[in-house]
């Protein structure tokens, strides 16, 4: 079977690089286009595309697909994976491989559509979570589920990297386990439960400001429950975009974090212009 694959960041290397591993390598690897990173600006590749080319792949980096650049770039395909693609693919695409485009989507669907799923399920409070196979139709996250898996693991004090790297790594298991069976008419796709679908969105430096008493009252242990909230976050919204405060004026990122003996003990910090600094 001929497929392409569609991904960019961390969460779609590590599936690229199992799926490769496996046995099931990608006739082509579309990907986002490089793009400066850093301070200094430096052109960078995303992590798919030194994966690709590391095996000897080709690549297509559009801005934004089309169907004649997919035409031009895939041929005849026969069905596509879509793994945190970062972009939305257009209907076209969507409709042009016989088998369809199977998403992967890291939730149990339909619950936590939509672009956060991983840091959404940890602000939630939940204690599981997991990995769904579907197929991209014209609507988000909303077609016909091909696969679920649950992470056996308890998710409660995982941060957004751990909970990301354990799922990209669940989810390349599911598709080396079910893509033949879906491939070979074993497995009848099925429709989606709407009375069960939430949506997730996608967080904005303002989704991480925590105010000055807010962070008071769970260090001293006056508020549990804003303490738990403040962990949650702290682990869901690290790397990106980040918790902060502001002190002085200043700017304090709050990397790391835990809760003990009912309040909420910082762990790393970062301050204004500053080196990240561990507390303990």
């Amino acid at each position: 079977m001929k497929y392409a694959f569609f991904g960019t960041a961390g969460f779609s290397a590590i599936v690229l690089n199992r799926l490769i591993e496996a046995g099931f390598k990608p006739a082509l690897v579309v990907c986002n286009p490089d793009k400066p990173v850093g301070r200094k600006k430096t052109i960078t590749p995303p992590p798919v595309k030194l994966i690709a080319l590391k095996n000897g792949l080709k690549v297509w980096q559009p801005v934004k697909p089309d169907i004649d650049g997919w035409r031009k770039e895939a041929g005849e395909v026969d069905f596509a994976l879509d793994v945190a693609y970062a972009r939305i693919i257009p209907q076209g695409i969507v409709e042009a491989p016989r088998l369809g485009v199977i998403g992967v989507h890291p939730s149990i669907l339909p619950q936590f559509r939509g672009p956060s799923p991983i840091q959404s399920v940890i602000l939630a409070g939940k204690s599981k979570t997991g990995t769904t196979l579907f197929l991209l139709d014209d609507q988000m996250d909303h077609g016909a589920v091909i696969a679920r898996a649950e992470l056996e693991e308890d998710i409660g004090r995982m941060t957004y990297s751990e909970l990301s790297d354990k799922l990209a790594r669940l989810s390349a298991e599911l598709l080396i386990e079910k893509l033949t069976d879906y491939l070979g008419g074993k497995i009848i796709p099925a429709v989606q439960d709407e009375s069960l679908a939430t949506v997730t969105k996608k967080f904005k430096s303002e989704d991480g400001f925590i105010s000055e008493d807010s962070l008071l009252a769970a260090e001293t242990g006056s508020d549990l429950e804003t303490a738990r909230t403040i962990d949650r976050n702290i682990r869901a919204l690290n790397p990106e975009p980040g918790v902060y405060t502001i002190r002085d004026g200043k700017r304090i990122k709050l990397i790391k974090a835990e809760i003990k003996d009912g309040k909420l003990k910082l762990l790393e910090i970062q301050k204004e212009g500053k080196k990240s600094t561990r507390l303990s």
